[in-house]
């Protein structure tokens, strides 16, 4: 190899890792350093210029380096990082193996044939990934879903890596040759097919996932538009009587009858009172669910203490602003409701370029963290116990910060998340 061939080499070798490390990007969150986002860019472009043969050691070698790559190359959840990690690992390799190992493509044969074969899928891939994104839209999934993608994604990778597991290479060439052959042709297109197919898994459980967040966020305006339109009803009924109200008054007053005055006056301040709808800040989407808790806090026998000073617009998805409040006011709901003291206090703003919430209420019994997170005290743990891991995963989401604590009979949640 020349000096100018090398030079050549080690430019697509930098410069080609750029595709999938951009790839990946439209899956997970880049992190915030420069050099932690060059990893997956050099660690997939040593697998361009890998050699990787079916029944090879190399995959085996080159897996570590690719899912380390994506555990400080991208933010987010672990598990979201390693489900993606193998993912991108399957059709990387399986392509690689495809190219390399019967060199069935023109000119895959030769080294940089084989090269240009590489980096054609890995732009094919991109653009791809590029049109499933083109609406802006990130990718949000529960740990429980990442599980099951990376339970599906067993079965593309032990069937790639089980002719190098097994170290096929050893056995006869011509016993060698057979099985290879048998499985270039049957095996390795179903693992690349395989490993595009949980791509596109991932984006649309997550689309289906949001989908079902926004019809949450639905519900709760439905609810307090009824409310609205309740009290709209009662005003015009109070309007229609005030006449016939007022003569009775004034009649109980002539008589010397103010006892009976003021209790007919506090029936009336009872039957004008809310029903769920009110105005608490300018955020369209914030106030409809205040209001709605603020509701069924009532409805259990809790105050409602609310302080809440929002702008009309933020730049935090309207689904996101609905489970971050949401899903607080929920669990103070369900804390504060077996406590003495009956009351949820929620303080929110925007100001110097952060977006500050903290919810807090009174609760009984012992409460403990795991991994910063409270387990729920609900008896069903299987289906609740999710909110605040929801939202940690939100805030970390838009750069923010999630702190929990339980202290002395008093549980507060604070959220802060940058708006700039």
């Amino acid at each position: 190899m020349t000096a100018g061939d090398l030079i050549v080499w080690a430019l697509l070798c930098i410069f080609g890792g750029i595709l999938p490390a951009r790839t990946a990007q439209y899956f997970l969150t880049p992190s915030k350093g420069r050099v932690l986002r060059a990893v997956p860019c050099l660690v997939f472009g040593a697998a361009l210029s890998m050699p990787t043969w079916m029944g090879d050691g190399n995959p085996l070698y080159y897996f570590p380096f690719l899912i380390a790559a994506f555990v400080v190359g991208y933010g987010g959840r672990l598990a979201a990082r390693l489900v993606v990690g193998v993912i991108f690992f399957e059709w990387v390799i399986a392509w690689g193996m495809i190219v390399d190992t019967r060199a069935v493509l023109p000119a895959s044969a030769d080294y940089w044939g084989a090269i240009l074969w590489k980096l054609a899928m890995w732009a094919a891939v991109y653009a791809l990934a590029r049109r499933l994104f083109r609406d802006g839209k990130t990718i949000t999934l529960s740990g429980r879903l990442w599980g099951l993608l990376g339970l599906l994604a067993l079965s593309p990778l032990l069937s790639e890596l089980a002719f190098s597991l097994w170290n096929i290479r050893a056995y006869t060439p011509e016993g060698a040759d057979v099985v290879l052959d048998a499985a270039f042709y049957t095996l390795l297109p179903f693992v690349f097919v395989s490993s595009l197919a949980l791509l596109l898994a991932v984006v649309l459980l997550s689309r289906h996932q949001a989908l079902e967040q926004e019809h949450q966020l639905a519900d709760l305006r439905e609810v307090y538009y009824q409310g609205i339109r309740r009290e709209q009803e009662q005003v015009r009924r109070l309007r229609h009587d005030m006449r016939n109200h007022l003569t009775a008054l004034s009649g109980l007053l002539e008589q010397g009858e103010t006892g009976r005055a003021a209790d007919y006056v506090r029936s009336l301040q009872a039957a004008s009172g809310t029903s769920g709808a009110g105005r608490w800040c300018e955020n369209d989407t914030v106030n409809i669910v205040l209001c709605a808790k603020a509701y069924e806090l009532g409805q259990a026998g809790l105050e409602a203490d609310f302080q809440v000073s929002l702008p009309s617009a933020l730049p935090v998805r309207d689904v996101d602003l609905c489970a971050l409040f949401g899903n607080a006011l929920d669990n103070a709901l369900e804390a504060a409701r077996r406590a003495a003291e009956k009351c949820v206090a929620v303080r929110a703003r925007a100001d110097k370029g952060l977006l500050m919430l903290r919810v807090s209420n009174a609760y009984t019994g012992v409460r403990t963290a795991r991994d910063g997170i409270f387990g729920t005290t609900k008896a069903d743990r299987q289906a609740h116990g999710f909110g605040l891991r929801g939202m940690r995963e939100i805030a970390a989401r838009y750069g923010g910060t999630l702190e929990a604590s339980a202290e002395n009979g008093r549980f507060e949640l604070i959220v802060c998340i940058p708006l700039a």
